[in-house]
């Protein structure tokens, strides 16, 4: 057998193969077209109605003298709930506003748990330190007692239950 006979034997067959895959693709293929065809058709309403939507037009254009009524734009509004004020209570506001002073004596505040440094002030009644805690109260030997601690945000009632917890504790 000569060198080219062989060459065109293996070419033969490798061609051969080629076609045998591509055929067999060529038959997968329909048959998987087959199965999937059936999911849109041309000639169905809902294959020409998803089809207008993809094509439709963005805008429109009117030309001088035709009038067009626009729609009015739609506004969204969310209705939010209202936040719910939730009270601190007497330690809560303690920690968060008078700890900074009662807690350290700083400017002469006096600490809480100091049974001396407090007697004076309760023995004026509990009403006078509440009003010198909401309002405020400048006294000589020390730096002014800001009105709430300097805590605008807190309520007169939670200032309240601050003075009493901080009395409570200095008795």
């Amino acid at each position: 057998m000569s060198r080219d006979q062989k060459f065109f034997d293996m070419y033969s067959l490798v061609i051969g193969v080629i076609a045998v895959v591509a055929l067999i693709f060529f038959v997968v293929a329909m048959k998987i077209s087959d199965l999937t065809q059936g999911v849109y058709t041309r000639d169905t309403a809902e294959f020409k109605a998803e089809v207008a939507e993809r094509i439709r037009p963005v805008g429109q254009v009117y030309l001088p003298g035709e009038e067009h009524q626009a729609a009015a734009p739609k506004v969204e509004t969310t209705v939010e709930p209202e936040p719910v004020a939730t009270a601190l209570t007497g330690p809560q506001v303690y920690n968060a506003a008078c700890n900074a002073c009662h807690g350290t004596g700083a400017g002469g505040a006096p600490v809480v748990g100091d049974v001396d440094a407090w007697s004076a002030r309760i023995a004026q009644g509990i009403d006078v330190l509440k009003d010198h805690a909401i309002n405020g109260f400048s006294g000589e030997a020390m730096t002014p007692m800001l009105p709430k601690g300097g805590r605008p945000d807190l309520s007169d009632q939670e200032v309240s239950e601050a003075v009493e917890y901080m009395v409570s504790e200095s008795q």
